[in-house]
């Protein structure tokens, strides 16, 4: 067995936190360009478990990894969604254990939601144990010791969500640990199929739709923990409140569909299109105003990325689920007292030194 224990030379991988901090501070970078991807096939198979331990140690907590062989064949993909980030990791068996020592380092800001994908998982943590299979949910606290056992090849899917928006004191978090949350019912069925696609495709969306993707998620994830602790019902959102944050998800996600109709909508959900309207009565706008909307907020931003001639207004339209120029142009002028055209040419005036558009 070789035991990886932590190197005196933590910078070793500038390249890895220097691509993260670079990946956090610009959030206005394509989705394609956020994603980063780490594999030990990278190096020689010598170094293998070198590599990946200062890998985690950059992109997750510091811990150690022991494995049964000389080498490791591992690879991991992040990417950061707003204040959500996102870390999938495909791995042959070992073991983990985040020591005492690593805590006092102060990397311990997040609480990790992880999403076992594919393979068996053992966590221990506060004094219980609970064994993870395919498709269940555990919580894991970063500032208090934990090892995780993995006994065959594993997909592990780690959401890091920074404990202030878990909403929950340092007790409940506590009993949170190591426990299994199964998708058999109740929000964990609405959770495990949310995280597995949004962890899947997370590069697939523009910053801005991951950003409100992201932030939905973290409050199907309070929720979810809310319930799990028992909290009065009357506190936590109620089934409608989680249907629409569902819903508004699904929304986005299948945002540039010209198809996304409320029967569409409703159908996916098992629901009436009248039930469909009647969650949004409480909203600011109606489900097709909020649709609308959101659309022309991304045509809007696409329209001011593009160079130029690079691509046309109804290019940009179509590619966000208008389906013709005339009512784009009608949608975008009610919602901004000018044509797109109008306002492009705005954008590129004050870009070259012009008056700032209001």
């Amino acid at each position: 067995m070789r035991v990886r224990k932590p190197s005196q030379h933590a910078h070793s991988m500038p390249t890895v936190t220097g691509s993260l901090e670079e990946s956090r501070r610009h959030q206005a970078l394509s989705a394609r360009s956020r994603a980063q991807v780490l594999t030990t096939r990278s190096v020689p198979p010598r170094e293998s478990l070198d590599f990946w331990h200062d890998a985690v140690l950059a992109t997750l907590v510091g811990m150690d990894i022991a494995t049964e062989g000389g080498t490791y064949d591992a690879a991991m993909r992040i990417d950061q969604l707003g204040d959500l980030q996102i870390t999938t990791v495909e791995c042959d068996p070992g073991r983990v254990h985040r020591a005492p020592r690593f805590i006092a380092r102060g990397d311990g800001r997040d609480v990790f939601v992880a999403l076992q994908s594919a393979g068996r998982a053992q966590i221990e943590q506060d004094g219980r144990t609970a064994a993870l299979r395919a498709g269940d949910i555990g919580f894991c606290e970063t500032i208090r010791p934990f090892r995780t056992t993995f006994p065959e090849r594993f997909r592990l899917k780690v959401f890091a969500i920074p404990r202030s928006l878990l909403q929950r004191s340092e007790a409940d978090v506590q009993r949170l640990t190591a426990r299994v949350l199964r998708p058999n019912g109740g929000l964990p069925a609405l959770l495990a199929p949310l995280l597995e696609r949004l962890a899947d495709t997370s590069e697939t969306y523009a910053t801005p739709v991951a950003e409100r993707l992201a932030e939905d998620v973290i409050g199907l994830v309070a929720a979810t923990a809310a319930e799990q602790v028992g909290e009065d019902p009357a506190e936590l959102p109620g089934a409608d409140r989680v249907l629409l944050h569902r819903i508004k998800t699904f929304v986005r996600w299948h945002l540039s569909d010209p198809g996304l109709t409320p029967q569409v909508i409703a159908r996916a959900h098992g629901i009436s299109v009248r039930y469909l309207h009647r969650l949004f009565e409480a909203e600011v706008s109606t489900l097709c105003q909020w649709i609308r909307e959101l659309r022309l907020d991304e045509c809007r931003r696409e329209l001011a990325a593009q160079a130029p001639g690079s691509v046309s207004v109804g290019q940009v339209a179509r590619h966000w689920g208008f389906t013709s120029s005339t009512r784009f142009s009608k949608a975008f002028r009610g919602s901004f007292g000018m044509s797109p055209t109008d306002w492009v040419d705005r954008q590129r005036a004050w870009r070259a030194g012009g008056d700032a558009p209001c």
